[in-house]
């Protein structure tokens, strides 16, 4: 694996030696495009469009919508465009090069700017749905954040209110003191059930994200202050917005990152449709050899977006996301850590896919939007004694898991001068299977060869208004959902589950605003939880219901000309109706930070939860020069039993988050950053060193038990972390090369975890009755940490 890595890195350098010696780069690109009226679909003639942050740079629209602005220097750019009787426009950022891609700005009548045309809209922009605890994150930000390998769960970490686990291999995201399962997703209004590979069946969380950085033009990160046509979200909403395929030309761009090689392209295929997709496929497998890691994960993505115009006014545009996955162990790997690891990971083998199809009407001032979508998850685990399968009898689990979900959902937007009002009506179809033979232990072993099956009805429907003043100092919002499905007589009656969400904002000055947001919200358990049976095939959990969150947060933010904002954010959240774990006596909320699935077993909805803190934001950008972010969080995360019970940690109790990052363009095409991260310790469990002895409860589940009686009553270290992140781009003019090398904990900071108790193998008191026998165990000190660099290289032609 050496000689790989050796190998990979002559490349690399002989790519860059190459690129230097090349012809100096073109000093400037035109940047073309059309503006057109956002409801009509109408050209905007005349309107003034121009590179923000250098008001001289720009150009106007023909009679035809059309601009083309010349020679504009290589780099990441936003552009503002204006034109009378329209709401000044700051468009997401768009990399100028050789690929530059023919950019569309939409424009939103303005009735009430009649006599001045502005273009200073700030780069900091918020919903009036979501005028707090919402954060937009554009393509420098993904391109070059230090330390996240352009994975979106990683890159979201700088913002308040975002935990991470210090262990590596996973990107979880949890966010306000909320499980990773209490996130949803979303790409062009398409719902994704997870966006990671090897994601944990129940959770949402895993190692690497299936989305491809390459394709997504902004991303709207809530985490509160949901949208009421956005279901499920306890936590957070990550919201994709895709870039739409090049009308004019044809580009492709090559990646070779930190896990994986990937080919995405843009461009078209008549003159009203355009096409956008991604291949990636990793090595992921040969850095975790490389790294001495006993397990070896391989995955293939792909992603597919097609938009056409039927006409004027409609649009239909055809999503398609997939990811393949295949862990194998490495059972080459030695050393007591591997050979923990070992000991009770499984194979895991994965296919999941989403397709979607969106038609879009606009009809003047309404704007009707009609959804489809279907989405499959195939999980298989399975694990043998010691790893040897050589014979059946040492199975010990083989899991088949198969989840679906079909969604269509309507939904209509009304802009009625300072009113907005949207409504919709969403039917799904869930179906989840089951058939998994593992060995357990619980007062004793017993082989357990589980089956279950389930289909589920499901429905909702929302509506909301919002307003905008005249001076557009203040904003109100108003939204009510609710949410059924015919899995309970109790679930079916959907006017138990109302889910109002109120937010306003005021701008005391121009530079001072006070915003807040209250809100219920509900999510449905996971369907492996749902379709629990029994031995006599009787479902055990239809006592569950709906799991609530009351969320409210207030804050006030400060900005300075557009380029540095300041903002301190309170928040709280109370959780009702949380399953409960019969037999360890915990919330599933607090599980799911692992491979594997969380779900199947016997639960109550008594849990209760709280998770209550303080955010500060500082976010300071120079266009083409400097983008700085800074945060940090202080919270609480508990939950109990029942009512009557007292409050523990959670899982995702760490009290404190801090994290600053920032990025700085230097001379020819080069750009530097770094990035700190702190998370407070985490609560943990100590193990249950009588049950976990137990020759045949090890043999069943090849790792100790948690002692329940004293969950999370001890805590892990703080823990540190420096990335560093250094970018060399190279333009051509028909092409543009990058290269990037990223050094993760280059402190080489040690996190310190609880010691794991592990058997030796040797049985104590070999003649005893099996049901006594006891292995001679042994403790693994665990720490981790260790420097990781990654070189990457990518192409655009």
């Amino acid at each position: 694996m050496n000689r790989i890595r050796i190998f990979r890195h002559l490349v690399l350098l002989l790519l860059l030696s190459r690129a230097a010696a090349a012809p100096a780069a073109p000093e400037s690109y035109p940047v073309r495009g059309r503006v057109i009226d956002r409801l009509t679909r109408q050209p905007v003639a005349y309107a003034a469009v121009v590179i923000a942050g250098q008001e001289a740079t720009g150009a106007s629209t023909d009679s035809l919508g059309r601009f083309t602005i010349e020679r504009v220097k290589p780099g990441i750019y936003r552009l503002s465009a204006s034109s009378l009787g329209y709401k000044s426009l700051l468009t997401p950022e768009y990399v100028v090069s050789a690929g530059t891609p023919f950019i569309e700005i939409e424009l939103e009548p303005d009735a009430q700017e009649l006599e001045a045309v502005s273009i200073t809209p700030s780069p900091f922009r918020r919903s009036v749905e979501s005028p707090v605890s919402m954060h937009v994150i554009g393509v420098r930000e993904i391109e070059k954040s230090p330390g996240s390998n352009r994975d979106i769960s990683r890159i979201v970490r700088s913002y308040p209110g975002v935990s991470f686990s210090p262990v590596g291999y996973r990107n979880d995201l949890i966010v306000r003191g909320g499980g990773p399962a209490e996130n949803r997703f979303y790409m062009d209004g398409i719902e994704i059930p997870n966006i990671n590979h090897f994601a944990t069946q129940g959770a949402t969380g895993g190692p690497v994200s299936i989305v491809n950085a390459d394709l997504i033009r902004e991303i709207s990160f809530y985490t509160g202050a949901f949208p009421a046509d956005r279901s499920g979200a306890l936590s957070s909403v990550l919201d994709f917005r895709l870039r739409d395929g090049d009308p004019v030309k044809q580009t492709f761009k090559a990646t070779l990152g930190a896990s994986e090689v990937s080919l995405s392209g843009s461009g078209h295929m008549s003159e009203r449709t355009t096409y956008l997709f991604s291949v990636r496929q990793s090595y992921l497998q040969l850095l975790f050899k490389l790294l001495g890691l006993p397990f070896l994960p391989n995955f293939i993505d792909g992603q597919l977006k097609i938009k056409t115009r039927l006409s004027e006014s409609d649009e239909l545009i055809f999503l398609g996301l997939t990811g393949i996955d295949n862990m194998r162990l490495n059972t080459d790997e030695k050393g007591e850590e591997a050979e923990y690891l070992l000991s009770y990971l499984p194979r895991i083998r994965q296919e999941t896919f989403t397709l979607g199809a969106s038609w879009r009407h606009y009809a003047g001032r309404h704007v009707q939007t009609v959804t489809a979508s279907h989405n499959y998850l195939n999980n298989r685990n399975t694990k043998y004694l010691r790893n040897d399968d050589s014979s059946e009898d040492r199975l010990t689990l083989r899991l088949r898991s198969v989840e679906q979900k079909t969604t269509l959902k309507a939904e209509n937007r009304s802009y009625l001068g300072r009113w907005t009002l949207r409504e919709g009506v969403e039917l799904n179809y869930m179906q989840y299977t089951n058939a998994t033979f593992q060995r357990l232990f619980r007062e004793e072993a017993v082989l357990s060869d589980y089956r279950t099956g389930l289909g589920i009805v499901g429905w909702g429907l929302f509506a909301g208004a919002d307003y905008t003043s005249a001076d557009r100092r203040l904003t109100l919002s108003a939204g009510l959902r609710t949410d059924g499905c015919d899995y309970s007589p109790r679930m079916q009656q959907f006017w138990r589950r109302l889910s109002p969400r109120a937010s306003a904002s005021y701008a005391l000055s121009d530079a001072w605003s006070v915003s807040a947001s209250a809100g219920i919200y509900y999510q449905l358990p996971p369907y492996t939880a749902l379709g629990f049976k029994d031995a006599s095939g009787t479902l055990v959990n239809r006592g569950l219901d709906y799991q609530r969150v009351v969320e409210t947060s207030a804050g006030f933010d400060w900005r300075l000309r557009d380029r540095l904002i300041v903002s301190v954010e309170g928040f709280c959240k109370f959780y009702d109706r949380m399953p409960l774990s019969v037999d360890h006596g915990i919330p599933l909320a607090c599980e799911g930070n692992d491979y594997g699935t969380v779900g199947a077993e016997a639960l109550v909805p008594t849990a209760e939860g709280r998770a209550y803190g303080v955010e500060a934001l500082a976010k300071w950008q120079i266009a083409g020069k400097v983008d700085l972010v800074g945060s940090v969080t202080l919270f609480r995360s508990e939950y109990r039993s029942d009512r009557r019970a007292r409050y523990i940690p959670s899982a995702w109790d760490n009290r404190f988050v801090v994290n600053l990052s920032g990025t700085y363009d230097l001379p020819r095409a080069w750009s530097v950053g770094a990035k700190l991260s702190g998370v407070g310790g985490a609560p943990y469990t100590p193990y249950d060193v009588e049950k976990s002895s137990l020759v045949e409860a090890w043999d069943a589940q090849g790792r100790p038990y948690l002692d329940y009686a004293r969950y999370n009553s001890r805590r892990l270290d703080a823990f540190f972390q420096l990335d560093v992140r250094v970018d060399k781009i190279f333009y051509f003019r028909r092409c543009m090369l990058g290269i990037y090398l990223d050094l993760q904990n280059v402190t080489a900071s040690k996190l310190r975890q609880p010691d794991v108790l592990m058997s030796t193998g040797v049985v104590a008191n070999p003649s005893a009755p099996a049901s006594e026998q006891r292995y001679v165990m042994k403790t693994i000190r665990q720490q981790s940490g260790t420097l990781l660099p990654a070189l990457g290289l990518t192409v655009e032609f």
